[in-house]
């Protein structure tokens, strides 16, 4: 699970500092995952909070838009986002949580451990599935080199074999041999 908070500040010339952005900008948010599949598409307010979960593991893009350029034209150009981005366990507010489920102290303790064993162990199986990957282009890779090198052996044998045959026969035509 992932949780992304933003705020947008605009440029004021007036007081030559960043302002909170009014009301009227907004942001749209499009989140894809590895394989460029679209997970979120969605516009929020000038501050906002997404949430996403993705199975698929590897390097995800987060893409932020203004939904108006004009404003930030008119407002001196200026844009500034504030992004904040929590995964996996950080995502979980266990004081909330705590409250809610009305947990001991020692309860509220094994769940964040538990927690943390779940997030070991996804980290665990994404490893071995980059490992897998890695190995896999490793082997399509020792492969190519044992077939590009038997190439250029054969050929270089073959180049060998024509030159004798070639100089024997030069040979003979000129009646050296």
């Amino acid at each position: 699970m992932v949780i992304g908070k933003y705020r947008t500040q605009l440029w004021d010339k007036q007081s030559s500092a960043f302002l909170p952005a009014t009301p009227g900008l907004g942001m749209h948010v499009e989140i894809k995952d590895p394989d460029t599949k679209v997970i979120l598409s969605r516009q929020y307010g000038s501050d906002g909070r997404f949430t996403f979960t993705s199975h698929t593991p590897g390097e995800h893009q987060i893409c932020l838009h203004s939904n108006s350029t004009k404003m930030a034209l008119f407002a001196g150009g200026k844009l500034r986002v504030h992004l904040d981005i929590q995964v996996g366990e950080h995502t979980n507010n266990y004081p909330e949580i705590a409250a809610k489920d009305k947990l001991t102290e020692v309860e509220l303790r094994l769940r964040q451990l538990l927690d943390q064993v779940e997030q070991i162990q996804k980290e665990q199986n994404y490893q071995r599935y980059r490992e897998e990957r890695f190995r896999g282009t490793s082997e399509s890779t020792n492969q190519r080199v044992l077939w590009w090198s038997i190439a250029q052996t054969l050929i270089l044998m073959i180049t060998g074999i024509w030159q004798m045959k070639h100089l024997k026969s030069f040979f003979e035509a000129k009646k050296l041999v």
